[in-house]
């Protein structure tokens, strides 16, 4: 096959991923937490739309005629897929979207070699381009992974359908889930060792008990106050492990008190002093504790956008990319 026949058929590729990232990011920007990622999501998209037109019109140049049913079935991939993501958690959808990406880079790559030793200058220039775009791209979703891994809040947003999801995927560490298992181990432990110290059977099942009671509340009574419950009874008992994740359910919500939070004197302070304050923070869940309590008590969005900046850099630190 000639050099030429194969920029064709990489061009023909790339105009149907490309399509298929203009709608992927169309459907993202519903899930943008912020206008900022808002903004940035409409003009990739559109930027997405622009690539596409360049490569249609290097396709043309080359004599490929660009068929009529590419952006149709790119357009399909889109929604399918965006269908499919909604039974899987926002990370899974996220690593999807890195892969396409990554792909379109590569194929970038590939025809910019392609386009250099068939001396076709412009072609060259359209597929720097890409790369240049594409890196940028890969750069974002790397940064939004990290973002949620670190526990977020990421520059998206689960879909009502993708929290659930979420949810199942990570039952086994969730303060309930982690309750039985730790009663499990304990009474598992017990068992193995009933012979040599029987009373410490009895001890495990009053223990196992308490937690029971304590993960019954959480399903049947509100949650906060079940929370704060089960977090008392979890350090009275000495689990400290429970008990902190019966903490970190309650950050998640907001419910906080401000003595709790990890900025001294957070409540009195005025908007432009909580932004620098939150700029001073240094780990992902001082600023997440931090971002629920304005979103359920003061609603400032200042304050929300200034904490899910350094969330965002904090998360660039952690991949090595350089802010």
């Amino acid at each position: 096959m000639t050099d030429n026949a194969k920029i064709i058929n990489q061009l023909r590729a790339l105009v149907l991923l490309t399509q298929t990232e203009e709608q992927v990011a169309r459907t993202r920007v519903s899930q943008a937490r912020t206008e900022a990622v808002r903004r940035e999501l409409t003009q990739n998209a559109d930027h997405a739309a622009e690539r596409t037109r360049a490569i249609t019109d290097q396709l043309r140049a080359l004599g490929g005629v660009p068929d009529v049913i590419t952006p149709v079935v790119g357009r399909l991939s889109a929604v399918l897929k965006a269908g499919f993501e909604q039974a899987e958690p926002l990370e899974e959808a996220l690593l999807q979207d890195l892969s396409l990406e990554h792909q379109l880079h590569d194929r970038a790559t590939y025809v910019k070699v392609l386009a250099e030793q068939a001396e076709l200058p412009r072609v060259r220039a359209l597929a720097e381009r890409l790369q240049t775009a594409h890196a940028a791209t890969i750069e974002w979703l790397t940064v939004v992974l990290a973002e949620e891994a670190m526990g977020g809040p990421a520059a998206l947003q689960a879909t009502a359908l993708q929290r659930v999801a979420g949810t199942a995927a990570r039952a086994a560490n969730a303060p309930v889930r982690f309750w039985a298992n730790r009663v499990n181990e304990v009474v598992e432990t017990v068992h193995q060792r009933r012979e040599q110290a029987g009373e410490k059977l009895d001890e495990a099942a009053d223990k196992a008990s308490s937690f029971t009671d304590a993960v019954r509340e959480t399903l049947t009574v509100g949650r906060s106050a079940a929370l704060r419950r089960a977090e008392r009874i979890a350090r009275r008992e000495g689990n400290k492990d429970a008990a902190d994740a019966a903490r970190a359910a309650r950050e998640e919500l907001g419910d906080v008190s401000a003595d709790e939070l990890p900025i001294k004197g957070y409540d009195s302070l005025s908007t432009q002093d909580a932004v620098k304050a939150v700029k001073q923070l240094r780990t992902a869940h001082d600023v997440r504790v931090i971002i629920r309590y304005e979103e359920t008590h003061k609603a400032r969005t200042s304050v929300v956008n200034a904490a899910q900046t350094q969330v965002a850099s904090l998360a660039k630190e952690a991949v090595g990319v350089d802010s």
